[in-house]
């Protein structure tokens, strides 16, 4: 099966690129997920605005990508949540929330679409978190989560 995809996919490609992939992945993962859409030869017009959107909100280049990372990795980063008796949180805390937090701090705009949370962070206290910048370039940031 021939799809579009739509956002980026560990291990299969990047929003706009064409793959090739099984049926049933296709048919029953990718798809009604929103990760690809099928490809028809109209899809031409999709893969570039899918394209151009992605160029957009992309790091310009490896050096801008360092640039961002010494100004995100220089200070902790904190995010206010309710939170309820024993430091337990209502819910967890989101990758917008973080993503907001790190564009106040840092004065870079940051897309939640590039931070990575391995686990969900649904406690108080200090955590850790990723963010790809550049292919070959990732920032750890220390993120504070405090009582609102």
């Amino acid at each position: 099966m021939k799809l579009i995809l739509t956002q980026e996919v560990t291990g299969l490609g990047a929003p706009g690129d064409v793959v090739e992939v099984k049926d049933g992945y296709g048919r029953n993962y990718l798809v009604p997920r929103g990760l690809a859409l099928r490809w028809t030869r109209g899809g031409e017009k999709q893969i570039e605005s899918i394209k151009s959107a992605r160029s957009s909100r992309a790091v310009r280049d490896l050096g801008h990508a360092e640039e961002i990372k010494t100004k995100l990795e220089a200070q902790a980063v904190s995010v206010k949540v309710r939170a309820g008796a024993g430091g337990r949180l209502f819910g967890a805390v989101t990758v917008g929330e973080i993503a907001d937090a790190l564009t106040e701090t840092s004065g870079e705009k940051v897309d939640k679409r590039t931070i990575v949370v391995t686990n969900p962070i649904k406690a108080l206290g200090n955590h850790e978190v990723a963010v790809k910048l550049h292919d070959g370039v990732s920032a750890t940031v220390a993120l504070n989560v405090i009582p609102a």
